[in-house]
């Protein structure tokens, strides 16, 4: 069972996010067009973290676990936002600042771009990129809190890649599909950083030298091409990881991904992560009705976020963003990436991400579950919970499995 610690963090937990839904409820209700529909505000600027929420500021310096970090904003119309996690180990081509009195910093990383020739060159070793989502119940949370660059650093460090972190626009401000659509939009601007990085080096290959990079970068705009993942970044080894809410994103630009096929190379989508997803669905599995009331999100809980996040004219538990298995909701099962599911022991929601895997199975798609007892719904994400030994060894399990996938020497890793 939980520690008592665990607890009664949760009671107070709930406690705050009850408030904190039903407030959300009485000051954003969905509002009628002059036609009497409600409007999805799937549009607009939207917000992508709550003003009382702490958020972490980036360090574009190597830390002590060697990771730097920077904000990136990619859409001019919206809040949608980015933090990247670039690990130490691959730099290879830029030259790390060395320490001295005005810079006692560590292996700080001063490029905006670095290199051309040598990365012309591929003299910098390229790192796989995870696309990270994390959880809130489409209300909360954001990119850059501490929990969550917390968790990302981790993740940048044990699997070696390069984190994209993905700022999306909360609900209610926003609702459905806003969050999906910039899952897309980002994965879509993965790929047009990696063809402007292209033409940068054959700009170089052919004569053009720094000016014509220049020249290149002039015309596409100061800030289009983003320098670490020019030098560092592998496109075509690109995993999506979703936490919670996260999740259901994850597994939604999966299949626009697998919808899109050659259209978004060089970006290709070799894996999924979905830990403890946010799915629901009109019929009640064994787990949502004996672990109803359980740690930290209940299900009544989770039901009211589902109204704040779906337009009104739109709201069923068995919406195709909160049931996986409703049918008509493309594409095909087979064509979907590997798939891994992190569930916990006492997660109301832990039977319906099991039952997605099996269906994933039974159409011979890798799709394991990885299931952690004594645990509860973001055990290995949550603030209080991150450095605990089982948060440790999820990330460590998960990337075993993820190495299957982005390797460039095989699928040497397995279980």
């Amino acid at each position: 069972m939980p520690t008592i610690a665990v607890k009664l963090y949760s009671v107070f937990f709930k406690f705050l996010l009850k408030h904190r839904l039903n407030s959300l409820l009485l000051h954003h209700p969905p509002s009628p067009d002059p036609g009497g529909a409600t409007t999805s505000s799937s549009s607009g600027a939207g917000i992508t973290y709550r003003p009382d929420d702490p958020v972490f500021p980036s360090h574009p310096s190597f830390s002590s676990d060697g990771v730097a970090t920077k904000d990136l904003h990619i859409d001019p119309v919206s809040s949608l936002s980015l933090r990247l996690f670039l690990p130490d180990p691959s730099l290879k081509s830029p030259k790390p600042l060395k320490p001295n009195a005005s810079n006692p910093r560590r292996n700080s990383y001063d490029g905006y771009l670095p290199s051309t020739a040598a990365a012309a060159a591929n003299v910098a070793r390229k790192l796989p990129v995870v696309i990270q989502f994390h959880g809130g119940a489409f209300v909360a949370g954001s990119n850059n809190s501490s929990a969550n660059d917390f968790f990302c650093r981790r993740i940048a460090k044990v699997l070696d890649a390069i984190v994209v972190a993905v700022g999306y626009r909360l609900a209610p401000e926003s609702r459905y599909p806003a969050a999906f659509e910039d899952g897309v939009k980002v994965l879509h601007w993965l790929g047009k950083q990696a063809n402007l990085a292209e033409c940068g080096k054959s700009m170089v290959s052919s004569g053009g030298g720094e000016s014509g990079r220049e020249h290149m970068v002039d015309a596409f705009g100061a800030a289009a091409v983003e320098p670490w993942l020019a030098a560092h970044g592998d496109p075509s080894r690109c995993v999506l990881l979703g936490v919670s809410c996260g999740a259901n994103i994850a597994d939604f630009v999966a299949r626009k991904a697998v919808e899109a096929g050659k259209l978004i190379e060089p970006v290709k989508v070799v894996a999924q992560v979905l830990m403890y997803p946010f799915f629901i669905g009109s019929v009640p599995t064994q787990s949502e009705i004996k672990l109803a009331n359980s740690y930290f999100y209940d299900k009544s809980m989770c039901t009211l976020a589902w109204k704040l996040f779906l337009p009104e004219e739109e709201f069923s538990l068995d919406h195709p963003a909160a049931n996986p298995l409703v049918p008509g909701r493309g594409p095909l099962l087979k064509w979907m990436p590997p798939t891994l599911i992190v569930v916990a022991e006492h997660d109301w929601m832990r039977d319906r991400a099991i039952a997605y895997s099996e269906e994933l199975r039974k159409v011979n798609v890798d799709a394991p579950v990885l299931e952690y007892k004594d645990a509860v719904h973001e055990f290995a994400t949550l603030d209080m919970l991150l450095k605990t030994p089982q948060a440790q060894a999820c990330v460590e399990d998960i990337a075993i499995w993820v190495k299957k996938y982005i390797s460039l020497r095989g699928h040497e890793f397995s279980y």
